[in-house]
């Protein structure tokens, strides 16, 4: 329908020998990003590349910050669909919790791409994230060999209901379970807080002095646990995720072992190439995979 417009436009505008950029910009496709939260650099930069691919493509992008609020999110959701965007991008707070928002957006026709952690319900468009399972999986072998197949570890684990705490979980766990003298002997949610991450490390000290090992499923959380290790005068065995800038220095200055990089910015970045070509009724896939690695000192 844009398409007849926008031909119909430019034949009467041509013929009255006008300009057509101020009818390009208003034409331009309007697309919401509902991320969950940007208190947290991974989705300060997820934010960024979705924001730079959208200037390049000549999409107009709007984002709504859910503050880890799944209330919030329904919200913004329904103040995107107000504003009569064409396309809803959303990094969910809680897997379970967005359906709620998803179908929203389904009952106005807008379609809806999943970033990072998926949905549990309701219809995606599409989902682009990195594969969290074989993230964690890379997380568990690496303490594993580190370790040398035994040990006592501990998890701090990410926002209850999320899929990449889920996701993460479970491949950490298919890890350390293939070691019979590797045992888990915590795990317990810091919701991808560094604060929390600290104040959790800080009581699984107290309770687990043995501990060997220690598996973030965010950086955030890994930083906070480090100052708590160094607190404590304990030089044990740290894992991070995500590949932050800081989760990164704090590898390279011996300050953690290792974290899973993921891309935020190609995950923004893909999300809207994704958008774009949903809006020009391309065929896309269903899922997305964003490159992880391992990165060490």
């Amino acid at each position: 329908m844009k398409k007849l417009l926008v031909s119909s436009l430019t034949t009467a505008i041509t013929a009255a020998g006008l300009s057509m950029m101020p009818v390009q910009s208003a034409m331009a496709d309007k697309i919401a990003l509902v991320v969950s939260t940007l208190n947290n650099p991974f989705f300060v930069s997820l934010q960024q590349g979705a924001k730079d691919k959208a200037a390049e493509l000549g999409h107009e992008l709007i984002v709504l910050d859910s503050s880890n609020d799944a209330a919030r999110e329904l919200s913004n959701v329904e103040d995107a669909l107000s504003r009569g965007v064409d396309l809803l991008l959303v990094n969910p707070t809680d897997s379970d919790a967005v359906v709620s928002s998803v179908r929203t957006a389904n009952a106005r026709n807008v379609p809806v791409v999943t970033l990072d952690r998926s949905a549990n319900g309701g219809r995606i468009a599409a989902h682009v994230a990195s594969d969290n399972v074989a993230g964690g999986e890379l997380a568990g072998s690496f303490i594993a060999e580190k370790l040398g197949g035994e040990g006592k570890v501990v998890q701090l684990e990410g926002v209850a209901g999320a899929s990449a705490t889920r996701d993460r979980g479970e491949g950490f766990l298919k890890a350390i379970e293939g070691h019979s003298d590797i045992s888990l002997i915590a795990s317990q949610p810091a919701n991808f807080n560094r604060t929390q991450g600290l104040n959790v490390m800080e009581n699984l000290l107290q309770a687990h002095p043995e501990v060997n090992a220690v598996f973030a499923q965010n950086d955030e959380m890994a930083l906070g646990a480090q100052r708590a290790l160094q607190a404590a005068g304990k030089d044990i065995l740290l894992v991070g995720f995500d590949g932050t800038d800081e989760g990164i220095k704090a590898v390279q200055a011996g300050k953690m072992d290792a974290t899973i990089a993921q891309q935020p910015s190609l995950i923004g970045s893909l999300g809207v190439e994704v958008a774009d070509k949903l809006l020009k009724g391309e065929d896309v896939d269903k899922t997305t995979d964003v490159p992880l690695k391992l990165i060490t000192e």
